[in-house]
C-alpha cells in the first residue's frame, strides 16, 4: 500500500504539477493538498472521498489506488 503523500509528490512531479495547479484542476483549495502532499490521509487534516476522487481525476490515477494510499476500500460495484 502506497502512501497518500508519496502518490501525490510522485504522480505531481511526473506530471510538472504543482499544488496550485492541481488546486486549479480539482477545485480543492491549495493549502489542502499542500498538506495532503506532506502528511498524506493520516495527518489533522484528512481528505474526503469527494476529494479523493477529485484527485484522482485530475492525475489520472486508477480510483482505487488513491484510495488504497489513503487507506481506504474501494466501494464493492453493485451486482
Amino acid at each position: 500500500m502506497a502512501d497518500l503523500a508519496q502518490l501525490l509528490n510522485d504522480t505531481m512531479r511526473r506530471r510538472h504539477l504543482t499544488a496550485q495547479a492541481l488546486a486549479d484542476k480539482t477545485g480543492i483549495r491549495t493549502p489542502r493538498i499542500r498538506v495532503f502532499a506532506e502528511d498524506g490521509a493520516t495527518g489533522p487534516i484528512r481528505p474526503t472521498e469527494q476529494e479523493l476522487h477529485e484527485l484522482a481525476v485530475a492525475l489520472a490515477l486508477p480510483l482505487s489506488s488513491v484510495l488504497d494510499a489513503a487507506g481506504l476500500e474501494p466501494a464493492m460495484a453493485p451486482s
